[in-house]
């Protein structure tokens, strides 16, 4: 039987070693997204989803900071929304002083945002950040070190209970200080940790509702931000309920269904399948987009964001930003990043496998 134009052309090229490049749509993001080390040289601004969207004008933390370290600095994930940056520098400050001495910062979003290579599926569109429970050394760490410490378990893998011995009052008024940000509207932990503040927490609990229970999240908390001014196409996520979610909803976790092994491990993961054709259409535009000279051009240093402007292109005017209600505080300008007012993931393990 003669071979089809299409398949002829594919043992050709089977033949050369070659293979067909997939189509503009059919790339994975997670490639794309991945493969960018710098951000967009725009005004700020986040589309999609947060597991499913991607984000414009990032800028990164410091490596360093009097009272926060950046960790794993190998995976280029301290970048974020500069109203994600400022609420995790101010998250440091007032935590030094209720007593924690300094954050450890795990992953915010990569420099676009987008899927990630690994780990998590959120953290897309700059606006959702990992903190560890294990209190900042009282010494600089070496890049070395950052990559290789090992973060504290919290929780009982047997009994999903917090480790009494570990468990500190200052953990207690860390969360409680995250959740007490306006623009923070929940933060994820391990089951075992909100029912340790459930059984412990006394008088206002008012707080304890943003704080909702998911898989993983024993060596940090995930503290996610709204859709911030100036992100029309951002959506957002449901409220959480007004209670403060110690009743049965809880109790489900201490069953044995959620700890049920997963019937399909194998199975592969959303980012492995999503593809450029199922984001945002403005995330191609995202991905296309001048970013700045380099990564300290694009680094937050508190009160204001520096300026971070494209290669030269004289011949473009400026372009005002699209701004929402609310938006007027936000840069006016493309190719600059200015100050944002002020104002739970990764998707963490999943069930432990069949045995």
């Amino acid at each position: 039987m003669a071979l089809g134009k299409k398949s002829l052309l594919a043992a050709v090229l089977g033949l050369l070693g070659l293979a067909a490049q997939p189509a503009l749509s059919e790339e994975r993001a997670k490639d794309l997204f991945g493969a960018e080390k710098l951000p967009t040289a725009t005004a700020p601004q986040s589309f999609g989803f947060y597991s499913k969207g991607c984000f414009a004008g990032g800028v990164a933390i410091p490596m360093d900071g009097p009272t926060w370290q950046v960790m794993r600095p190998s995976r280029n994930r301290r970048w974020g929304h500069p109203a994600m940056i400022a609420l995790i520098e101010r998250l440091s400050r007032d935590a030094d002083a209720d007593g924690w001495p300094g954050l450890l910062i795990g992953d915010i979003s990569q420099p676009r945002g987008g899927p990630m290579m690994t780990g998590h599926a959120s953290h897309q569109i700059g606006l959702d950040a990992d903190i560890w429970l294990t209190p900042m050394p009282d010494r600089t760490m070496t890049r070395a070190q950052r990559e290789s410490m090992s973060a504290t378990l919290m929780v009982d893998e047997k009994t999903h209970l917090v480790k009494d011995a570990l468990w500190t009052p200052q953990h207690t008024a860390l969360l409680k200080r995250a959740a007490s940000y306006p623009e923070v509207e929940r933060i994820l932990v391990n089951p075992g940790i909100k029912k340790k503040l459930c059984d412990t927490v006394k008088g206002d609990r008012s707080w304890l509702r943003k704080i909702r229970p998911f898989w993983g999240h024993d060596y940090h908390f995930h503290m996610r931000i709204g859709c911030q001014p100036g992100s029309p196409d951002c959506k957002g996520q449901e409220a959480t309920p007004d209670d403060d979610g110690c009743g049965k909803p809880l109790a489900w976790w201490f069953t044995q269904e959620p700890w049920r092994p997963n019937k399909n491990p194998d199975a592969p993961k959303a980012r492995d399948l999503m593809t450029m054709a199922n984001l945002p259409k403005e995330c191609r535009a995202v991905l296309d987009a001048p970013g700045p000279a380099s990564a300290e051009a694009a680094t937050y240093h508190g009160g204001a964001v520096p300026v971070a402007v494209a290669a030269p292109e004289p011949e473009a005017s400026p372009q005002p930003a699209t701004t929402a209600s609310g938006g007027g505080d936000l840069p006016s300008a493309a190719n600059a990043f200015a100050a944002t007012p002020r104002m739970g993931a990764p998707v963490p393990r999943p069930r432990p496998p069949a045995k």
